[in-house]
């Protein structure tokens, strides 16, 4: 019986290394360039990146993140909320030591565990907590994987930092090429302590969404773009930030649905069958996230199997 097992596992790692053989190599600026084993283990373990991990693999999102540096017209952040299912809410903010906290009563109670993330509910890379909470899991939980979601307005100022504090995937919503589309999809930006809007805003926003994922494709971070799919605004141009992205060295690509809330509450937010097509337009370019699950910034589990409420309750 226990051969039977080894022969099990032994079969199913071999498929797993298989299934991911395709991406071994990435191709920056026109260069090939290996994935390291660590970086596989980066890819093959977290539920987001590997489609296979998702059903194996759980992850944790810490919501230390309040605060946010822009301002984009499909998001509305919630603090207090226990029934929705979408980025921007959580049951409530921690601090970075109930953070700790919560990721040790997590793994005893869901070892499949692999991945902590930061992912708000704000942005953060604009809040301090963020970095604290990345200094304790690192000391406390060297051998989990660490998560980033951004913006990417400040990834170039903190990359160094995202190293120093051991986080190997980096996942920036990019949702325009070009400063006229930007400016329709993002109310202001705040830069260098100045509230930034229009056309301006826009461009600082987009060079610098470019240059963070550069820097960490250098550090070899593992890259996800993640881009809102918003009819009659940026649609013309995802599959130019897919290929754009490609170029770049980004692993992977996700087209997430609009939905509609805030200014843009009255988009009619695309078809599945839209959404299909878009995602095999951009699969010219790059790999294609397709179960994305629009996680809370609070959510804990496998993808689709969230287990936060029982870890909230009072």
């Amino acid at each position: 019986m226990a051969r039977c097992i080894f022969s099990f596992i032994w079969d199913y790692v071999q498929w797993m290394l298989m299934a991911e053989e395709s991406y071994r190599v990435a191709v920056v600026q026109g260069k090939e360039v290996p994935w390291d084993p660590e970086q596989l283990r980066r890819i093959q373990d977290h539920p987001c990146f590997s489609e296979k991990a998702c059903h194996a693999f759980g992850r944790m999102h810490l919501p230390v993140a309040p605060k946010c540096n822009i301002q984009c017209n499909y998001c509305v952040r919630d603090f207090d909320c226990v029934n929705e299912s979408r980025p921007g809410v959580t049951t409530r903010v921690l601090s970075p030591i109930e953070a700790v906290e919560m990721v040790k009563k997590a793994l005893e109670k869901f070892p499949y565990i692999k991945v902590l993330g930061i992912a708000g509910p704000g942005e953060p890379l604009y809040n301090e907590e963020t970095f604290e909470t990345l200094r304790l899991v690192k000391e406390q939980f060297p051998n989990l994987i660490k998560c980033i979601s951004s913006n990417g307005l400040l990834l170039p100022e903190k990359i160094d930092l995202l190293e120093k504090y051991d986080v190997g995937n980096v996942t920036v919503t990019w949702n325009a090429l070009d400063p006229e589309t930007a400016e329709k999809i993002y109310s202001f930006i705040i830069w260098k302590g100045k509230r930034i809007k229009g056309k301006k805003g826009a461009e600082i926003l987009i060079e610098n969404q470019i240059r963070g994922i550069e820097e960490a494709v250098k550090r070899h971070m593992i890259v996800k773009v993640n881009t809102v799919y918003i009819p009659g605004v940026n649609d013309d141009q995802i599959p130019d930030i897919a290929k754009k992205a490609a170029e770049l060295g980004v692993f992977t690509f996700n087209v997430i649905p609009l939905i509609p809330q805030y200014k843009f509450s009255d988009v009619v937010p695309p078809t599945a069958e839209e959404k299909r097509k878009m995602q095999d337009e951009c699969a010219k370019y790059l790999r294609q996230m397709r179960h994305c699950q629009r996680c809370r910034a609070d959510a804990i589990g496998k993808l689709g199997r969230d287990v936060q409420a029982c870890l909230y309750q009072k």
